[in-house]
């Protein structure tokens, strides 16, 4: 094994436990683009989970439901007859049609089936299935031909491009990609972590609270800083610090709104963010911004939480402290304990409570420390 530059091991081992799809990863990628209707070419049963959380988020997602007739002799008629109706169902402004692993497999030119109906939109057209090593080489593929449908410009197209080969490199290195087979964990039991949570605050130690979230998750995750803030500050202690990579700036349309809601939730509950580290796509690099942030100015700090993507922030700029994580990832829990992190607890269903929404939505934990802090202020009345 050889050490990378964040300072942790990176094996060359082939990653056996389950991983996302790169086609899952081009569906996504096609709803942070505001597509309206995207059309798989492949079996009904292809991506059937995602595709149904997906229309939740607004996105109508239909399928060829190419059979073992159309393995054989070929599906293109078919994908051209479908293209024709989700047009008159739905008067798209924007369509994706994308490949699966039956199509591409039997060389299905998805190009020429537009080309053939000439539909009324720009089509963003996505040859991929899901043998890709790399999930994010789904999103990569949705964003090039996003240039060619007119949809982004290159320069974005080189933004983004640089961001999920850096995410890639993150996961490798210290993430669900970093060893060969990692165990799903439920992580610490929240009730636990939030009595030590509360047992720091009370006794006015300095905190930092790091929004480190990807995309629209960020809706639940930062419910916890909104948590921790509000009882720091019932509490009397003001030495806590808050970073979020929710610049309304930079990203795609989608992902420049979500900061926005949030920020404009942030400000109804008057809680602030200190530090705006960078945007929702941005959590590969952002975790960095907060490390260098943190080295510079609040190195003294006693305690650090750390929500959506903890391992992003650097080990080397957090020292030896006592360090709290938030993730969605059962399979996260083991790597970020292996780096150091001493108390970690996963918010479980994260991404169907997430999709769909425009303000903040509770969180396992906020909820948890928001009753651990109700009970312990009546036990505190009945005894005086």
């Amino acid at each position: 094994m050889s050490s990378n530059a964040r300072g942790v091991d990176k094996t060359t081992e082939q990653v056996i436990h389950p991983r996302p799809s790169s086609i899952v990863a081009a569906l996504y990628t096609l709803r942070d683009l505001e597509t309206d209707v995207v059309i798989i070419h492949g079996p009904s049963g292809c991506c059937f989970k995602h595709s149904r959380l997906l229309e939740e988020d607004g996105i109508r997602v239909i399928t060829t439901a190419m059979d073992e007739t159309n393995f054989v002799f070929g599906g293109d008629k078919i994908l051209a007859r479908v293209i024709t109706r989700a047009v008159e169902l739905f008067d798209p402004k924007l369509m994706g049609v994308i490949g699966s692993c039956a199509s591409m497999i039997i060389g299905e030119d998805i190009h020429q089936a537009v080309r053939d109906v000439t539909p009324p939109c720009p089509v963003i057209e996505v040859d991929i299935h899901a043998g890709y090593r790399d999930n994010t080489y789904g999103a990569i593929a949705t964003l090039a031909a996003a240039v060619q449908a007119g949809v982004i410009d290159q320069a974005e197209y080189l933004r983004q491009k640089e961001l999920l080969v850096e995410a890639t490199n993150l996961e490798k290195m210290a993430g669900v990609a970093s060893k060969e087979y990692i165990a799903p964990s439920r992580g610490d039991i929240k009730y636990v972590t939030a009595k030590k949570l509360l047992e720091l605050l009370e006794q006015k130690k300095k905190g930092l609270v790091v929004l480190n979230a990807k995309k629209e998750t960020a809706y639940q995750f930062v419910d916890v800083l909104v948590a921790i803030s509000t009882i720091a500050r019932d509490l009397g202690n003001g030495y806590l610090k808050t970073f979020a990579n929710l610049d309304v700036n930079v990203g795609l349309p989608r992902l420049r709104k979500h900061a926005e809601n949030i920020l404009n939730d942030l400000t109804a509950r008057d809680v602030s963010v200190d530090y705006i580290t960078g945007g929702l796509d941005e959590y590969p690099i952002t975790g960095v911004n907060a490390g260098r942030l943190i080295e510079k100015r609040y190195s003294d700090y006693d305690f650090a939480v750390l929500l959506g993507v903890p391992h992003a922030v650097p080990m080397k700029s957090l020292g030896e402290k006592t360090i709290f994580s938030v993730t969605n990832g059962p399979r996260q829990v083991e790597p970020l304990k292996q780096l150091g992190h001493e108390h970690v607890t996963v918010e479980i269903d994260l991404h169907p409570k997430t999709l769909g929404v425009s303000h903040i939505v509770p969180s396992e934990l906020g909820e948890t420390l928001r009753a651990v802090f109700l009970e312990e202020g009546e036990r505190t009345a009945k005894t005086e």
